[in-house]
């Protein structure tokens, strides 16, 4: 992850390598095919799948993501400068980040060690590679096509965001959700306290998904909690090429970007402008994802 975080307090785990395997682990998605059913929408921009997982309607628009005035002065030199970006099409975004049951229900098993609250808690020690194979697995068992053609390790996007099916949302995407229509410092308002899981108060674990407080747009823990992979390469510079319509990063690189801080971090790390990365295969303690489908 970024060299220029502070480290953990010593009490708590080393910032990467917590729980890590020098290769890629292969996870076998058994053909769980859950009840096939149009996704009907309910108030506010809410819809369900008929695998239960809720998503939250995130409209198309132009929004500056990065070091905008409501992030203070503690702007890192990857979030700057202020850049635009615009979304052409509406996204639902998941409500909360996948939980530890349905990954079981769907892989028939969970990585996660836990944290004390089991199927409610958020999926971690999940690599990147791992998220988007669930991607193709939940769009499979919802009758959706499959955003990823994933051969061995390699992983591509074939129609980009055009496709229909969950998938991993792009870094943009990510922070356009997080800030909720507004420029809150964090995913939903100015006191950590009311919308994360941080160090002060998480006892440097995973609690329970959408125990907090949502953001604009409904959407819970996107500061706090777990990290999420999102689909970027990381890249320092990313927000030098000034406005962008439906970026979706670098073509390679050595990291991918994870957001939203995490359950042991300080209140500065769960900005919505805050940006770090990991390397792809990574499987850390404090590392899940959410996951989106383009509204169409």
């Amino acid at each position: 992850m970024r060299h220029d975080l502070p480290p953990r307090p010593p009490a708590l785990p080393a910032r990467r390598p917590v729980a890590r395997w020098s290769c890629l682990a292969w996870i076998v998605v058994p053909c769980v095919v859950l009840a096939v059913a149009p996704i009907a929408a309910a108030s506010g921009g809410r819809v369900v799948g008929s695998s239960g997982y809720a998503l939250r309607l995130v409209p198309a628009g132009t929004t500056t993501i990065g070091c905008t005035a409501g992030q203070g002065a503690e702007c890192q030199a990857d979030e700057r400068p202020a850049r635009e970006v615009a979304l052409s099409r509406a996204v639902l975004v998941g409500e909360t980040e996948v939980s530890q049951g349905l990954y079981q229900r769907l892989v028939g098993r969970s990585p996660s060690n836990g944290g004390g609250c089991g199927e409610s808690c958020p999926v971690v020690q999940v690599s990147w590679l791992e998220a988007a194979t669930f991607a193709n697995a939940l769009s499979a068992a919802e009758g959706l096509e499959g955003c990823y053609r994933i051969a061995g390790g390699a992983v591509s996007w074939p129609k980009g965001p055009a496709c229909l099916g969950y998938r991993l949302p792009t870094e943009a995407e990510w922070e356009v959700a997080a800030r909720g229509g507004r420029d809150d410092l964090y995913a939903g308002g100015g006191e950590p306290g009311a919308v994360a899981w941080f160090d002060e108060n998480s006892g440097g674990a995973v609690h329970p998904v959408g125990q907090r407080a949502a953001n604009g747009f409904g959407l819970f823990d996107m500061s706090g909690n777990a990290l999420e992979w999102v689909w970027d390469w990381y890249a320092r510079d990313a927000y030098t090429g000034g406005p962008a319509a439906d970026p979706v990063g670098p073509a390679a690189g050595a990291d991918r970007v994870v957001r939203g801080g995490f359950c042991a971090n300080a209140p500065r790390f769960l900005r919505v402008a805050v940006r770090d990365h990991s390397p792809p295969e990574d499987r850390n303690n404090f590392i899940g994802f959410r996951l989106v489908r383009t509204a169409g």
